[in-house]
């Protein structure tokens, strides 16, 4: 009787990069080999200046990933994955899915529905980021007449797929020692994590410009201060761009004096094990993002975890599970600025702006009354705990693959 063989799948993705999409890329291989249902072969790819350094070939799980990258691809795949934005979506496998983070505004470029529309299957990491690409539609008109000649909208399915905590590493009962934070004189400190983007004051994507104003007006007049602890960069790890952020920070505080409340800048490269050793450092009180949007927000996902109060835009991805329990900022959708745009998110589209009144009232009540918010966020903390796991993801996804019926066995 002839052997069955298994299916052959190629995954391409950012796999190596320290990067959001490097994250994503990495657990979605990790969940297709725990599956063992198919012959995976790997296509690395680089993702924007990010570093290529992710993998640790001494680790078991990263090491099960190396040794499939660079494996011969000697014919068509029967199953084909990239990992991407759905603009350099292409159609290589006899079955073919776009994996993409999504989109942080209320409309996705033309571009993405057509790289979405060669694909066979669509899969984004929140009922948001669905949304979107499913309401968005762009009309063809007649430049004489006026009249319609086509509508364009994705015509593909699109099926939703959480981004699943790593238990390995954020569930460890061990918690690295961060000595980064042995500066910090304050007991109480907020957090804030993510790239500090293109936009002017009040427009780059995360709205960091404006959480560090905010939490200086909040506190700059109080006798007793929290603390502001800030890891950014830009797109790199360089000093030039340590300097850039330090001055930036700088030019946004002068203006509070010696009343100012303290900011600790971090930067560098942090593994996932730092991360949690951030996130678990008992002077870490909080987390605070006025983010104008996610296509699913993965560090609040993982800080969440620890027990401890989010703070968050009240609006997108991270919605799906910032649920009762986490402290969501009121506010209103506008427009773009021209600032922010570039070309994914495009001139027309809008997103969230926090009501900065607003926040400043929730960051001075959470430091006062924090005991009850902890015990609220504990509650988040037990259920995302419970149903965002990489467990339930890969189970989600061994699920979503069986609806598409894309587990035919290959007979030799």
């Amino acid at each position: 009787m002839a052997e069955i063989k298994k299916p052959l799948l190629v995954v391409q993705g950012p796999v190596a990069t320290r990067s959001g999409y490097g994250d994503h890329s990495r657990d979605l291989v990790r969940s297709l080999i725990s599956l063992d249902k198919y012959d995976i072969r790997i296509v690395s790819m680089r993702w924007g200046n990010t570093p290529m350094n992710a993998l640790n070939p001494n680790n078991e799980s990263d090491k099960q990933i190396i040794d499939r990258i660079g494996l011969p691809i000697e014919r068509k795949p029967d199953v084909f994955i990239q990992i991407s934005v759905p603009n350099e979506f292409e159609a290589k496998g006899t079955y073919s899915i776009g994996i993409t983070a999504g989109i942080e505004t209320t409309v996705c470029p033309v571009d993405w529905i057509h790289g979405c529309n060669k694909m066979d299957l669509i899969i984004v990491p929140s009922q948001f980021s669905k949304d979107v690409l499913i309401k968005t539609a762009y009309v063809e008109k007649n430049n004489q007449t006026q009249q319609v000649i086509n509508t364009f909208k994705i015509t593909k399915p699109i099926e939703v797929l959480f981004e699943g905590f790593n238990n390995e590493t954020f569930g460890a009962a061990e918690v690295p020692y961060i000595t980064e934070l042995d500066s910090i004189k304050e007991d109480f400190a907020f957090l804030i994590t993510g790239h500090w983007l293109q936009g002017e004051l009040g427009h780059d994507r995360k709205d960091i410009g404006m959480t560090i104003k905010s939490f200086c007006h909040a506190f700059s007049n109080e006798k007793q201060k929290p603390a502001l602890v800030l890891k950014t960069s830009s797109a790199g790890f360089s000093v030039r761009d340590r300097e850039d952020m330090a001055g930036r920070i700088e030019s946004l505080t002068n203006e509070f004096g010696d009343k100012c409340p303290s900011i600790y800048l971090l930067h560098g490269e942090f593994t996932e094990n730092q991360m949690h050793g951030l996130y678990e450092h008992p002077k870490v009180k909080a987390m605070v993002s006025f983010t104008h949007g996610e296509g699913f927000g993965r560090p609040l996902l993982e800080f969440s975890l620890t027990g401890k109060p989010v703070i968050a835009s009240n609006w997108s991805g991270h919605l799906d599970f910032l649920k009762s329990g986490a402290v969501l900022l009121d506010g209103e959708t506008k427009e773009v600025h021209p600032s922010a745009q570039n070309q994914f998110i495009i001139q027309g589209s809008q997103w969230f702006y926090v009501n900065y009144s607003n926040a400043i009232n929730k960051l001075k009540d959470i430091y006062k009354n924090y005991d009850k918010y902890k015990t609220e966020s504990k509650k988040l903390g037990k259920h995302n705990r419970e149903n965002f796991s990489l467990e339930k993801m890969t189970k989600l996804f061994d699920t979503i693959l069986n609806q598409y019926g894309i587990y035919t066995k290959i007979q030799p």
